[in-house]
């Protein structure tokens, strides 16, 4: 799993809302998420099973707005962790999802364009010079359920 050891979000119970995009600034990121926040001041990281993280990367790349931003896997391949903008686990509710809060203070993708995995045992499956400075968490919401219910799908044809 990736883990950044910070503050974390987990949803357990679905909820309503369709979108993050409504919480509010930080000090690191004034912007709503996917406003161009920056990573390198702070980001928190949105983790997701592998399979459905993988589908997600690339429901994210084929749609026709926002890229995805950087994405770390863990050693066993178990987990992907979007890189998201600072302030965006106040307000994830994801089921089968997790979103660590970083506050600037664990994950900082340095001015390297590719930066050491911020943490230990994980690697860049999309590394900070590929990708965008960070995935909009409305767009990785949608993303993330489209991947649940493909995923669904291909499980029931088997």
């Amino acid at each position: 799993m990736v883990e950044v050891g910070m503050e974390t979000s987990q949803s357990i119970v679905p909820r309503t809302p369709s979108t993050t995009a409504g919480h509010g600034p930080t000090a690191q990121c004034s912007a709503p998420p996917g406003a161009g926040c920056d990573p390198r001041t702070g980001c928190d990281v949105v983790t997701v099973p592998a399979r459905q993280g993988l589908e997600a990367v690339d429901i994210l790349r084929r749609g026709g707005g926002e890229a995805v931003g950087p994405v770390l896997h863990d050693d066993c391949c178990d987990t992907l962790g979007f890189v998201v903008p600072s302030g965006t686990a106040a307000a994830w509710d994801m089921p089968g999802s997790t979103c660590t809060e970083t506050d600037g203070r664990g994950l900082s993708l340095s001015l390297d364009p590719r930066p050491e995995p911020p943490v230990e045992g994980s690697d860049w499956l999309l590394p900070p010079d590929e990708a965008d400075p960070a995935t909009d968490p409305a767009m990785l919401r949608a993303a993330l359920g489209e991947a649940a219910r493909l995923l669904e799908a291909a499980d029931k044809c088997c």
